[in-house]
Formats: C-alpha cells, sequence, structure tokens
C-alpha cells in the first residue's frame, strides 16, 4: 500500500503543479474523476494503461510518476 500512496503522492503533486482540479485531470487523462481520486488517495492500484494516460495528461513520462 506505501507504494500506491507514494504514487498518489506524486500524481497529486504534478496535478497541482499544472494548476488542475482532479476533475481537469481526469477529463485529460479519459479516466473517471473516482479512479483519480482514489488513486491520489492510494486506495486504488492503477493499471499501466492508466498511469500512462494520467502522465500524458501531465505531460511527464510515466517514469516520473513512479520514480
Amino acid at each position: 500500500m506505501a507504494t500506491y500512496k507514494k504514487l498518489g503522492d506524486k500524481i497529486r503533486r504534478t496535478r497541482k503543479e499544472r494548476n488542475l482540479t482532479q476533475e481537469q485531470l481526469a477529463e485529460l487523462a479519459k479516466v473517471d474523476p473516482k479512479s483519480i481520486i482514489d488513486i491520489e488517495a492510494g486506495k486504488r492500484n492503477p493499471t499501466l494503461k492508466t498511469i500512462h494516460k494520467i502522465a500524458r495528461a501531465l505531460k511527464v513520462k510515466p517514469v516520473d510518476l513512479i520514480n
């Protein structure tokens, strides 16, 4: 669970740096807003496909979110 929390924290920080709401990020990434909320809270294990979509929406490499 700690790994999911770190991923969620990184996504949240990057999203806020880009002045995006969770809803805006969800729309850009074409995922359900509830998914973004759960991922940022460390409650959901996103697939690699979802991580890629989020990274693309945030204009970062997927590895930047994972590391």
